[in-house]
């Protein structure tokens, strides 16, 4: 038992060498308010519970230098800027941020955001959102929305939808090792048939 703590006490210790990249850029060149209208009330709550996953500039706590703690942290900040970075919005199509705004409306009417894993054991608890925090930021969402439909001709702010493509249109090369037995249970790259 004891040579069993020791390594597990050696891992932990070896495994603080490995340490993710932070979100400490800062970078806002394209930034939500480069276009858009945030008042100082919207500002406070977008600051608390959400600026930390979705903008580049992540304020950490203590915790954040410890793995494997830090590996959960990098990994819902870099999941929560690919849904939705605040400091890179303008630089996306019209249709893209009108649907943000929509999707933002959507997440927290229904109290999907903040995530809970953010806010429980009391972590980040001023990211807990009231009711009227709530009805602040969709009503702000919402002033945005009707903001770009009176501004900009409604088919360029609905997002198109990918083109669906047959599986029909594809075939998996069959491929061979060096003694001439089929190999086609490998995952390789798809064709398209001509």
């Amino acid at each position: 038992m004891k040579k069993v703590s020791i390594g597990v006490l050696a891992a932990f210790i070896f495994i603080q060498v490995f340490r993710p990249e932070k979100n400490l850029s800062d970078n806002n060149t394209h930034g939500l308010e480069t276009k858009y209208v945030v008042p100082a009330d919207v500002k406070k709550v977008l600051a608390v519970a959400c600026n930390d996953c979705h903008t580049n500039k992540t304020t950490y706590p203590w915790y954040a230098n410890v793995q494997p703690v830090a590996w959960f942290l990098n990994h819902h900040v870099t999941d929560g800027k690919k849904h939705l970075n605040f400091s890179e919005f303008t630089q996306k199509p019209l249709a893209y941020q009108n649907h943000k705004f929509e999707e933002t409306i959507e997440m927290v009417e229904e109290k999907e955001m903040p995530l809970a894993s953010y806010t429980y054991l009391g972590l980040h608890k001023e990211a807990n959102l009231t009711d009227t925090d709530r009805k602040l930021i969709i009503d702000w969402a919402r002033t945005q929305m009707d903001s770009l439909k009176a501004k900009y001709p409604a088919d360029s702010l609905i997002m198109k939808r990918r083109p669906q493509t047959s599986k029909a249109n594809y075939a998996l090369p069959r491929y061979y090792n060096t003694l001439g037995k089929s190999c086609h249970n490998l995952k390789v790259p798809k064709r398209r048939l001509a």
